[in-house]
């Protein structure tokens, strides 16, 4: 089929109905068609976000795709260990001639290349996408299931931002190296830590205190004040267990007041066992009940 031969109204109509992989692959057919593709989707680019860099693992290359609620749809895999029937094909990519096969199963394209030419190879798909999106687009760096090796492989990409779910064993004892991670890399968006039985402390001027959203699974309350050096927007805490309250008291007190957390938006608290000090708790906080039925106040913070 060749679409250039259709009105344009019937052009966009089947550019609506296509998916995000064949876009992208569609786009090298040729310059018109790369301009015709990035006109008739603005919209549809705009409403993208973001686009995720998923690697599963530490030692995976990403695999790229557009979330949406209750699903993905893929792009690019990056992380293509094994060649399938399917034909080789090349496309020039940002300047850079990659090799692609289409996955018949995962229906993305899958990407070729000699590991040593990782960081370029990325570089020049990111490019691409830069352009092909728009330069407002934000993408997500997000590295799963990192746990004793903290070596991550995060390149320096426009407009991405970095996402890690960590896991400490209940033996853990190297934080010296797991600061080390946060401090050698930008800020990260996203941090979820999951603990198990450790005290060890981050330092206040941690990077991990400065990630947007911060969620932290413990088996006990022994991750001493958590959040007490706390930067970002949104927290969220899921206890095994809980010894004390005095550190939430003291954390939504400093809150309140404006004395801490300028910038926390969202605090979320959930505890698998043990008893909670609700009164206490409201009680120390200053805590009103209002009326379901009506609307409730906005909380502002004075200015320190």
């Amino acid at each position: 089929m060749i679409i250039s031969k259709y009105p344009i109204v019937v052009q966009k109509e089947i550019l609506d109905n296509m998916n995000y992989v064949d876009l992208f692959l569609l786009s090298f057919v040729s310059k018109n068609m790369n301009k015709l593709i990035k006109w008739s989707q603005k919209k549809r680019f705009e409403s993208i976000r973001p686009v995720d860099y998923h690697c599963h693992d530490i030692s995976d290359l990403p695999f790229v795709h557009i979330p949406f609620k209750g699903g993905y749809e893929g792009i690019i895999d990056l992380e293509n260990k094994y060649r399938n029937k399917n034909p080789i094909f090349q496309l020039n990519v940002s300047g850079k001639t990659i090799d692609f096969q289409w996955h018949d199963k995962n229906k993305v394209a899958m990407a070729y290349f000699d590991i040593r030419d990782k960081e370029s190879v990325i570089e020049s798909v990111h490019n691409y996408f830069l352009d092909f999106f728009g330069p407002t687009m934000k993408y997500h760096w997000r590295v799963d299931d990192v746990e004793e090796d903290f070596n991550l492989f995060i390149p320096k990409l426009q407009n991405t931002s970095l996402c890690t779910k960590i896991y400490l064993n209940e033996d853990f004892k190297d934080m010296e190296n797991l600061e080390a991670l946060f401090s050698s890399s930008p800020v990260f968006k996203s941090v979820k830590l999951k603990a198990a039985l450790t005290t060890e402390l981050f330092n206040p001027e941690s990077k991990f205190y400065q990630a947007e959203s911060l969620c932290v699974k413990q088996s006990d309350h022994t991750f001493p004040n958590i959040l007490r050096h706390f930067k970002g927007r949104q927290a969220m805490i899921y206890c095994g267990q809980w010894e004390t309250s005095q550190d939430l008291i003291e954390l939504v007190n400093k809150w309140k007041s404006g004395e801490a957390f300028q910038n926390l938006e969202f605090l979320k608290l959930k505890l698998g066992a043990g008893e909670v000090f609700e009164k206490q708790i409201l009680n120390e906080i200053g805590a009103k009940y209002i009326d379901q039925s009506k609307q409730p106040p906005a909380h502002t913070l004075p200015k320190v």
